[in-house]
């Protein structure tokens, strides 16, 4: 767990369907109906590797997502072989990636060292561990919840904000669309 996974990914070739966002790879590919996206889903789930993986499918109206892993640390190297053939198995249902669509929302809560209490907000969403510092939705829909320690010399007790994380070719249009706002 390193950058050299995340990093190798990124540079690699034939992974062009998906997106690193916080919480790892990521690909959403777009079919034309629900049962479609449910079909694509088991065809998905046959591709080897992907098996007690740790993946997350999610499937939606006309759309499949795919998750590869849960944090970008966890991305390693079998991961680039995986996504190759996740995407030759939409390429083959006819599936369109859609990398616009992928995304992912973090809330980030910063406190003082001694008030960090991850263990608060785990029992409270029921959510679990995946590091020391991070509390992730068992089913993987909602947002992970990650503690920030402040300085202890910061005047602030507490704060909380949100991290969007999107692929880099949509960031400039994610601002343009929120200033607009």
């Amino acid at each position: 767990m390193s950058e050299q996974g995340w990093q190798g990914f990124l540079a690699a070739e034939g992974v062009d369907d998906w997106v690193v966002l916080h919480g790892g790879a990521t690909a959403v590919f777009r079919v034309g109906s629900l049962g479609e996206a449910a079909r694509l889903a088991e065809a998905v789930a046959g591709v080897a590797g992907l098996e007690d993986s740790g993946a997350k499918l999610t499937i939606a109206d006309h759309r499949l997502t795919v998750r590869l892993t849960r944090g970008i640390w966890q991305l390693e190297a079998r991961h680039v072989e995986i996504a190759r053939a996740v995407s030759a198995v939409t390429r083959e249902h006819r599936a369109a990636a859609d990398r616009a669509a992928a995304q992912e929302v973090q809330l980030a809560i910063a406190a003082k060292p001694d008030a960090v209490d991850v263990g608060f907000w785990r029992a409270v969403l029921g959510y679990a561990p995946m590091a020391d510092d991070n509390a992730i939705d068992p089913l993987g829909h909602g947002s992970t919840v990650w503690m920030q320690e402040l300085s202890r010399t910061k005047p602030l007790r507490h704060a909380m904000h949100i991290d969007v994380s999107v692929a880099r070719e949509h960031v400039e249009e994610r601002l343009v669309a929120a200033l607009a706002a």
